[in-house]
């Protein structure tokens, strides 16, 4: 699969590439949040997998799902372990829980400011998460909605009080910043790049 810069394909990288450093910082962190079954959607390549499963004794399956076709081939051919399946799938098809079932914890990393339609996106979230599951999402910081985005890859980026709007379908939402491979609770004198929501049903 070729590397233009959306996605993120670690075998084709420069391990020093600061966009691969910190989305593996990003998998490490769900990972203590990560168990029974998990979904991870817009997988892209697949290379989550291996850093949530390596030595999780509380995974029961891994399922990746991802719009693209070479992305999840790619998937399958180069991170299909045990206990790990990937499907080509729409983020925004709202029967995702009826073909795939609920999971206990989901994991949407740089995803909900790819298209148009976030809330479409966040109650599929809801619908595919069990009750007391836990979602592990993120976004780059942004100047709001409906300014210009720097990425051409992305619709809109959020400021923080939009992206917690538009969360508010789940009960419980706990705020990170991100900056390298620092996923912490937000420190007022810190600037960060990134946002990362740990959200309960």
């Amino acid at each position: 699969m070729k590397y233009t810069g959306e996605r993120v394909i670690p075998k084709v990288m420069n391990p020093k590439n600061g966009m691969l450093i910190e989305h593996i910082a990003r998998y490490e962190f769900a990972k203590k949040f990560s168990n029974g079954r998990v979904l991870d959607i817009a997988c892209g390549s697949g290379y989550g997998s291996e850093i949530i499963l390596q030595n999780n004794s509380n995974m029961e399956e891994f399922v990746g799902i991802d719009i693209s076709e070479e992305a999840i081939y790619y998937a399958k051919s180069n991170y299909g372990f045990d206990k790990t399946s990937y499907y080509v799938d729409d983020a925004l098809n709202p029967n995702l829980y009826k073909t795939y079932g609920t999971f206990d914890t989901i994991i949407s990393f740089e995803t909900i400011e790819h298209f148009e339609g976030d809330k479409c996106f966040v109650q599929n979230l809801y619908n595919l998460l069990k009750p007391n599951g836990t979602l592990i999402i993120s976004t780059p910081f942004g100047k709001g909605k409906d300014k210009p985005c720097s990425s051409p890859f992305h619709v809109y980026q959020y400021k923080e009080e939009e992206f917690i709007e538009i969360l508010e379908p789940f009960s419980n939402i706990t705020m990170y910043h991100q900056i390298d491979t620092t996923i912490e609770i937000p420190k007022p004198e810190q600037k960060y790049y990134l946002m990362v929501a740990v959200c309960k049903k």
